[in-house]
């Protein structure tokens, strides 16, 4: 499933469950809020890294090519705690039930 679906999902799932408290719709914003950065944060380091592979494979140099890929880094890091927000919210969801 794609980012965007995923979202998508997400956001029609919480729209049709009633029994949500404050908190738990306010933690899912937070979420989404951060999804929705990581994936902006993500299509920053793929241009980024498009930039770089058009330089390497004409010959050249890529004189950021160390910050370049402390960006990619960094946006792989934002999905792996989105994630794991996620996943761990759903696990207490499960336990509770």
């Amino acid at each position: 499933m794609s980012v965007a679906g995923f979202l998508a999902h997400s956001a029609l799932a919480a729209a049709r469950d009633q029994s949500r408290t404050a908190v738990t719709i306010a933690t899912e914003r937070d979420v989404l809020t951060e999804l929705f950065a990581m994936r902006r944060q993500l299509g920053w380091a793929g241009s980024n890294l498009n930039q770089v592979a058009k330089a390497l494979n004409s010959g050249g140099e890529v004189p950021y090519l160390k910050e370049v890929l402390a960006d990619v880094h960094r946006a792989a890091n934002a999905a792996k705690k989105a994630v794991d927000r996620v996943a761990n919210r759903q696990d207490q969801e499960g336990e509770a039930a």
